[in-house]
């Protein structure tokens, strides 16, 4: 499970090259060591943040899929596969909103980018879990994208500080007001899996090893998190708050 990456928006874009030869060269390196060794299965994390990305983590990250899917023709005859999941902010994860927001509730101000603003959740027990039921399922080249409530950033400032004041900031470059985790384009050959969709390679690499299932995703679809159909409440995520610790 491939999960190493330069994963602050920032930062990235602060230090362009170290974000390109960890998150780019690095996964590349990943690809080419499994090939090496034969490692059956190697599944790659991804982020809502590669699709149509505005920043350069975004663009890192759409390239190592692009990196992850190919490998599996560079593979050859090898029995080794390669897949990605793809899924949103992990609840309490460092650079993230909601431990910026728990340290500013003791100031008495929040800083909100915009009221607006939504994005896709998912607790470190969520991602672990799906994750790792994915392996089972990918046969080489998929992007797994799980199904999960969006929430709005006001609604977060509710949950963490409802008495605090809130001050608008603006979007910080690199950011987006909403997130997207399946395009238009990808939904032409995506499968619903009930739990997630699976975004299939546009060219399957050799014969499916595992049963192909789902149903097909209507020509069009699109998966923001704007126009989702799940939302997390400000009660839903003060019922997660105590139980969080740090996330790399």
């Amino acid at each position: 499970i491939h999960a190493a990456a330069l994963k602050h928006v920032p930062v990235c874009e602060y230090n362009p090259f170290e974000a390109v030869q960890t998150n780019v060269i690095g996964t590349e390196n990943v690809v080419a060591a499994a090939i090496r060794n034969d490692v059956p299965q190697t599944m790659f994390l991804s982020t809502d943040k590669a699709v149509n990305p505005v920043n350069l983590y975004g663009a890192t990250k759409l390239a190592a899929e692009k990196i992850v899917s190919q490998a599996n023709a560079y593979a050859g005859d090898a029995d080794v596969r390669f897949a990605t999941v793809r899924y949103g902010n992990v609840v309490g994860s460092r650079g993230s909103v909601i431990p910026l927001f728990l340290r500013q509730a003791e100031t008495g101000t929040l800083t909100i980018t915009d009221d607006r603003m939504t994005r896709f959740w998912i607790t470190l027990d969520q991602a672990v879990r799906f994750v790792l039921s994915r392996i089972d399922l990918a046969d080489g080249g998929e992007v797994f994208v799980p199904k999960i409530p969006s929430m709005r950033v006001a609604d977060i400032a509710e949950a963490i500080a409802p008495d605090a004041e809130r001050k608008v900031v603006g979007i910080r470059p690199g950011e987006k007001l909403h997130e997207v985790m399946l395009t238009e384009d990808e939904s032409r050959h995506s499968r619903d899996l009930d739990d997630c969709y699976a975004i299939d390679p546009e060219f399957r690499f050799r014969t499916p090893r595992v049963p192909v299932t789902g149903v097909p995703v209507a020509d069009g679809f699109r998966y923001s998190s704007d126009a989702n159909t799940e939302w997390m409440t400000a009660e839903d995520l003060r019922a997660v708050l105590p139980t969080l610790q740090p996330v790399a």
